[in-house]
């Protein structure tokens, strides 16, 4: 396993992070704790939950998969072997259950967030906190266009930076972090620790993918450059980039089966691009899935990437694309189909 340094901190984290929103709607307890016992035996140190997980997110289950993890290092005690990154929820009318839908990133209730994790956690820190998304309206979750509207009571980044801050002072979080974001975003967190002499955010969690490399325009060059490490989630856009729901096939257990909504990976341009990248992997004599992984782990700009699988199988598979170099051919071929298909699916 590779390990780099995430951002300006002192973790060392695998270039594998293992993503858990499964944990406890598609994956049981005992799966979970199947795929924990095999990652860190793999080398896989560093860990992705958020207070709103499972996902799909409901009030039965919400929490459930931080519970899960919490058991698990409980029950191993091998809390000081893995680092954990966790989320405090942002607003959403679809997350009544957490906060009403109306989280806001005020010191309250990043510390009623915060206490909710570390209690089921069963820690008493957590080694990253982010801010799942932003509390104010920006172009994310499958929307690149940016329509400005006057927002009311939008928390200022800098008084969530000095709650956060605070947390780090008490030695209840290490480093902080934000998920999500755009540049203008980042570059106001950076400069509100720069000007207030508060926590530095070290880590950004986005989506990037074969069929989602916007990241590249503007964030790439403001995290190389300021040594915020890059965490990488849906690098397989749901699954789709493993070829498995090509020609309207929906496999048993699958997510897009299970959960037809989750389709920002599945419109007809996503399509076009994923049959390409298919095709490409099957002349060069490699799995599809580890192809899409194995370019993700190769980003300058990528600290760890986010791969989470309901299945050992995939999860073996997934890992293991540390392994895969891609040859210069296929790299030109990869960046071939990007600019006939570029960004189908934000």
């Amino acid at each position: 396993m590779e390990y780099r340094s995430l951002g300006k901190s002192n973790l060392k984290v695998s270039l594998i992070c293992l993503g858990t929103m499964t944990f406890g709607e598609q994956n049981t307890e005992q799966d979970a704790f199947e795929q924990l016992d095999y990652a860190l035996e793999q080398g896989v140190n560093f860990i992705d939950v958020a207070e709103m997980y499972p996902i799909p997110v409901r009030a039965e289950t919400q929490g459930r998969t931080e519970e899960y993890v919490g058991n698990w290092m409980q029950q191993r005690g091998n809390r000081s072997k893995v680092i954990i990154a966790s989320k405090i929820t942002g607003p959403s009318p679809r997350l009544r259950h957490v906060r009403e839908g109306k989280t806001r990133f005020s010191r309250a209730h990043i510390r009623e967030a915060i206490e909710g994790s570390l209690k089921r956690l069963k820690t008493d820190y957590i080694d990253l906190y982010l801010v799942h998304w932003p509390e104010r309206n920006v172009n994310m979750f499958g929307k690149l266009g940016y329509a400005h509207r006057y927002e009311e009571g939008v928390t200022q980044i800098s008084e969530t930076l000095e709650a956060l801050n605070e947390l780090v002072q008490a030695g209840t979080i290490r480093y902080v972090g934000i998920s999500n974001e755009t540049p203008w975003g980042l570059m106001q967190y950076l400069r509100a620790s720069d000007e207030k002499k508060l926590a530095r955010i070290v880590a950004i969690q986005n989506p990037y993918s074969l069929l989602n490399r916007s990241f590249e325009i503007g964030l790439a060059e403001c995290a190389h450059r300021e040594s915020v490490g890059l965490m990488a989630y849906s690098p397989l856009g749901f699954g789709v980039l493993s070829g498995k729901y090509l020609n309207h096939v929906r496999p048993a257990g699958a997510r897009r089966t299970l959960f037809e909504r989750y389709d920002r990976y599945s419109n007809s341009a996503g399509q076009l691009a994923t049959e390409a990248y298919v095709q490409l992997a099957n002349v060069a004599g490699l799995d599809p899935a580890q192809m899409a992984l194995a370019y993700v782990n190769s980003r300058p700009f990528l600290t760890s990437t986010i791969t989470a699988a309901t299945s050992m199988t995939h999860l073996k598979s997934n890992i293991s694309s540390v392994d895969i170099k891609l040859s210069g051919e296929v790299l030109a071929a990869i960046e071939m189909i990007h600019t006939q298909h570029p960004n189908p699916c934000p």
